[in-house]
């Protein structure tokens, strides 16, 4: 008996907080619509505006959420009145689709050509040259390079058995 009070008691309590919350959001809040009406003179949303029309629209919104206006009316009524220049987002249907839909397109296509010029980039590879094989070269060009490189050593390096190259020894500090 006690699981079925237990039970019966948590029924109603979600049924008196759903209550709650459908009587909540039917009821429109006026710092909400501010924020979505714009203001017909200074083209700014109610909230920001200070101009006399935006003080009359508040005022009138404020009178029909006491008279239990849900905010698609308020709005539905201001549009009638000011046409949908008063909304501060455009409709989603019709022509005013458009407004909403092309970012999310642009953001789509500007990620696909990304995608497209990464993939070709990562797929290009540079093609590699055909090297000849290294032939030895002929005794006259040998006896070249070496002069060559002889010019470059101050020291001609020591033979095999001749032991190590001499080192320079420590500077004395030039006399002043």
């Amino acid at each position: 008996m006690g699981r079925l009070t237990a039970t019966a008691a948590l029924a109603l309590l979600v049924a008196i907080l759903a209550a709650s919350g459908s009587s909540a959001a039917a009821r429109p809040s006026m710092t909400k619509l501010e924020g979505e009406i714009m203001c017909p003179t200074c083209h700014t949303t109610l909230d920001q505006s200070d101009a006399a029309i935006a003080t009359r629209i508040e005022a009138y919104m404020r009178r029909r959420i006491a008279a239990g206006a849900t905010e698609k009316q308020i709005k539905t009524e201001l549009v009638a009145q000011f046409g949908t220049a008063i909304l501060a987002a455009p409709p989603k249907r019709g022509f005013d689709l458009l407004a909403w839909a092309l970012p999310f397109a642009g953001l789509l296509g500007a990620a696909g050509l990304i995608a497209l010029g990464v993939r070709r980039w990562c797929r290009e590879e540079a093609p590699e040259p055909e090297l000849e094989p290294l032939r030895p070269l002929d005794p006259d060009s040998e006896l070249l390079v070496d002069a060559a490189l002889a010019a470059f050593d101050p020291q001609p390096a020591p033979a095999a058995g001749e032991g190590r190259r001499p080192t320079l020894g420590p500077v004395a500090p030039a006399d002043r």
